[in-house]
Formats: structure tokens, C-alpha cells, sequence
């Protein structure tokens, strides 16, 4: 059976990766840091989601097996210390990207409640429920985990085009609050590149396209395609959407609606039908996300395990599938349950940036190998880094715990490496 996947199925994977709970969960984020400039902070996080994307084209054109980002540390720097703690860091990345859309996902879920339900409910529920339930589907059943992601990429993308349709229709009759799009309604530079940087993981999934590389028919010609085609299609998409939304609510109803803000945007035009129907697509589309996250986190820990990098106690199994599921899964309710939106976004966002910046120096330094633009891969790499320090200076100041969280979670990754190595040199010896 010929198992060849096609150029667009390969963008589909790249599209359904970052258009998953990242744009629900962080928009109030962007518009509460960035104001009017939001669409102009979605372009600065989507201009380095794309030049990344180049760096990952390249490598995934050279090294095109499963494992992606994990691979290709390898590739660089073998199995040692400092390639452990990236590729822990990679996992404990995706822990704090479940805790971002399990988060999203119980602030939704208790505004769709509170429509019928007078009763306010506790949002902690829903956000451990949800993640309770994605690891029990992803124990039970894989197919069942694909079969979910495939029908939720091609909902939640007709929703949200028609949502943008709807929205720049409502905005030509009702242009009451367009005018904080001005740029006398930005904030400044460094705050507007500060909320693209938050908002960053609203990108990061369009990394998931390196796993699926080996099996795309004519490679050579459309693994470029792939990338860019999937991420210059969402750059495009999250701009318009934060038109939609900046020009359709006040400020001031934007921040009392944070958590749910894309849902409030349908508001002025539909009703409550509008914030009903978004609100459903956004439980669709953090549930997708949440489920094929498990999945994906899960066989990342076991790949660490397997190359040595974490205990072999990682590759063991429990109900039929590595116990990396389980701990993933654990960690994730943990973390939501200490921590509010904004401290894990900045986590999350922290640990993909690093990485990325880490990736894109892999492929300056293979350029050779490559056929690649080195300057391309330089200058992505010098931009992840720069929007990394950018993004931990600007938000010490307001959320010194999303800060020190970050910093802890990358500290942690490589102290727990080189304790772990040294304990299995000393045992070996």
C-alpha cells in the first residue's frame, strides 16, 4: 500500500498543528500586551515562525526521518549532555503547550456553561477533565487520536473563515471601534514585539510537518512548500483575525473577556449564536489539540528514553503504550492548576524560542550539507534569541512568576540531564 502523503495533506499537518488551542488561548493575551498593534505583533512572531520554517525545510530535506526536531540535535550534537537537556526541554515544552490549551479549554468550557447555568463553575475542573480524558483516548486508541485531529483541522478552519467573513462584513456597517487599529492606539515597540513574543506558541506547531517528511511523495520539491505554504497561510489567517477582533470589541471588553475573547468578537455581529458557535469550535479545536499533544509529547520522552537521555524508565509500558504518557499528562495537571494563562504562555513560548533559536544555529552550521543560505538560518537563529531575552526582560516586570517559571523549567532541563548522565557513568563504571 503506497503510504506517500501529498503537498497539501503535508500543509494540512502544519495548519492543524499551530491553528490549534494557541489562537484561542493567547489572543486576549496579545491585544491586552500589544493594544491596536496586534496584527503587527501576530506578523513579528509569524516573520520568525517563517524564517525558522526555512532552517527546518533544510534539515528535514537532509535528515528526513521520524523524530524531527529531536533528530536533528542529534545530528549536531550527539547524546550528550548538552543534547539531552534540549531534547528534555523539547518534552517538557509540550507538557507547558497542554497546560496553555487545557487552560484555554476550561475558560471556554465555563462560559458555554454559564449561558445555561446561572452557576458559575470552577475552571480547574474542566481544564483537568479534558486532560484526563485525552490521555484515556490516546491509551485506548491511536486511530481513534488522528481520526479526531482530522475532522477538528477542516471544522475549526471553515469556522474560522466564515468568522472572518462575517467579522469584516460586520465591521463595514458598525466601524465604532475600528479606529483602535490606528497607530495612535499601539503601544510601544518593545510591548508589541513583547506580545508577539507571548503569542509565539500559536506557531510553534508547524514543527510536527518534520515528522511526516520521510513519507511526502517528491520531497525534494515540496518540502519547502510544505513549510511555507503552512505558515505563511496562518500568519495571514491569525493578522485578519486580530483585525476582526481589535476592531470589533473596546478595549476594555477585550480584557474582561481574555480567556474567551475570539468567542466575544462573534458577539457584536451574531449574538449569542456567534459566541455560542465559537466558543464550541474553540472546545473542538483545544480538545484536537490536546489529544494529538499527548501523543506527540508522549512519543518524544519515549524517543529521549531511547537514545538515553532520560531513565529507560520512560520506555516503559502501561496499559499498552510508554508510561511517558501518563507522566506527560500528570505534569500538564499539575502545571495548569498552579499557574495562570499568562506565566505559562511565557513558559511555553521561552522554550520554543530557545529551541528554535538552537535548530536555526544547527542549520547555520550544517549549511554546507545543507544547500542552504546560511545568513537565512543566522539571522532566524539571532532573532529567536533576541525575542527570547526580549520577551523575559519585558515580562519580569509584570509577571516575574511566568519568568521565573520559564527560566526554572530550562534550568531544571539541563541539571536533571547532567545529574542523570553523571549517575550513568558512575553506575557503568
Amino acid at each position: 500500500m503506497d503510504k506517500k502523503i501529498g503537498l497539501k495533506d503535508a500543509i494540512s499537518i502544519g495548519i492543524g498543528g499551530m491553528v490549534g488551542g494557541g489562537i484561542f488561548a493567547v489572543l486576549g493575551l496579545a491585544v491586552s500586551l500589544a493594544k491596536g498593534g496586534t496584527p503587527l505583533a501576530f506578523l513579528f512572531a509569524g516573520i520568525i515562525a517563517l524564517l525558522t520554517a526555512y532552517s527546518y525545510a533544510k534539515l528535514s530535506k537532509k535528515y528526513p526521518e521520524n523524530g524531527g526536531t529531536v533528530k536533528f540535535v542529534h545530528q549536531q550534537y550527539g547524546n550528550g549532555i548538552l543534547a539531552g537537556g534540549i531534547n528534555n526541554l523539547l518534552w517538557i515544552s509540550y507538557i507547558v503547550m497542554l497546560a496553555l490549551y487545557s487552560s484555554a479549554f476550561g475558560s471556554y468550557a465555563a462560559e458555554l456553561i454559564s449561558l445555561t447555568d446561572s452557576k458559575k463553575f470552577d475552571i480547574h475542573i474542566f481544564q483537568t477533565s479534558i486532560l484526563t480524558i485525552a490521555l484515556l483516548i490516546n491509551y485506548l486508541s491511536v486511530k481513534l487520536v488522528s481520526g479526531i485531529e482530522s475532522i477538528a483541522v477542516v471544522i475549526k478552519l471553515l469556522i474560522l473563515i466564515a468568522f472572518l467573513g462575517i467579522g469584516f462584513y460586520g465591521l463595514s456597517i458598525n466601524s465604532e471601534n475600528i479606529a483602535q487599529l490606528s497607530p495612535k492606539n499601539w503601544e510601544s515597540p518593545i510591548l508589541i514585539l513583547s506580545g508577539g513574543m507571548v503569542i509565539f506558541v500559536a506557531y510553534e506547531g508547524f514543527e510536527l510537518i518534520a515528522n511526516s517528511i520521510s513519507d511526502l511523495k517528491d520531497k525534494e520539491k515540496n518540502t519547502e512548500k510544505a513549510y511555507f505554504g503552512a505558515v505563511g497561510f496562518v500568519i495571514v489567517l491569525y493578522i485578519l483575525i486580530a483585525i476582526v477582533t481589535v476592531g470589533s470589541l473596546a478595549f476594555k471588553e477585550i480584557a474582561n473577556a481574555q480567556d474567551y475573547v475570539l468567542a466575544k468578537a462573534a458577539e457584536p455581529t451574531l449574538g449569542k449564536i456567534g459566541f455560542t458557535i465559537i466558543t464550541i469550535t474553540a472546545l473542538i479545536s483545544t480538545f484536537s489539540a490536546i489529544n494529538a499533544t499527548v501523543l506527540g509529547s508522549g512519543r518524544v520522552n519515549y524517543d529521549i528514553a531511547e537514545d538515553q537521555e532520560l531513565p529507560r524508565y520512560f520506555c516503559h509500558k502501561f496499559w499498552g503504550k510508554p508510561i511517558g504518557f501518563l507522566i506527560t499528562a500528570i505534569l500538564s495537571i499539575i502545571l495548569v492548576n498552579l499557574f495562570n494563562l499568562e506565566s505559562i504562555s511565557t513558559a511555553g513560548s521561552a522554550g520554543f524560542l530557545l529551541i528554535f533559536a538552537i535548530v536555526n544555529y544547527i542549520a547555520f552550521k550544517k549549511h554546507n550539507e545543507l544547500k542552504s543560505k546560511k545568513s537565512i538560518s543566522l539571522i532566524a537563529s539571532v532573532l529567536c534569541l533576541l525575542a527570547f531575552f526580549t520577551l523575559l526582560i519585558q515580562q519580569f516586570h509584570k509577571n516575574k512568576t511566568g519568568v521565573i517559571v520559564a527560566v526554572g523549567i530550562i534550568l531544571f532541563c539541563f541539571i536533571m540531564e547532567y545529574i542523570y548522565k553523571k549517575n550513568a557513568t558512575n553506575t557503568a563504571i
